[in-house]
């Protein structure tokens, strides 16, 4: 391959590696926002559930029956893990990584943003 078509391939590779990346963040972002609210509401309805002085009183099922919000939150909580929002909120990082699994091969690695970075090889160091 001649070198103006290696450039231009690695041109094109980048952009639709930015690209990729770049449509992940949107949708990320609002998991990241979804987790937030959700962690504060389950935060808040602890604290309103161990702060009640009948908690200690009556058993943990008549307990957590007696805080609705706090038992729905924990559930949609639980529910989102299994839903798997932990891979969800970090999904352009995840791509980004793999990537530079793969690039390292042809010395080469990127940014988070998709970016690519050349590396020298190691016989060209002095």
């Amino acid at each position: 391959m001649k070198s103006v078509e290696q450039a231009e391939d690695l041109m094109a590779f980048e952009r639709r590696l930015t690209e990729s990346i770049s449509c992940l963040q949107p949708a990320a972002n609002r998991w990241r926002m979804i987790l937030l609210v959700v962690s504060v509401l389950l935060a808040a309805g602890a604290w309103s559930w161990l702060n009640d002085p009948n908690t200690q009183k009556v058993s943990f099922y008549l307990s957590l029956w007696n805080h609705p919000f706090f038992t729905i939150v924990c559930i949609t909580f639980i529910a989102l893990f299994f839903a798997g929002i932990h891979r969800r909120v970090v999904a352009p990082s995840i791509i980004a990584d793999r990537c530079r699994t793969v690039l390292t091969e042809y010395n080469m690695s990127c940014e988070d943003t998709g970016k690519l970075i050349l590396k020298r090889k190691q016989s060209d160091r002095v």
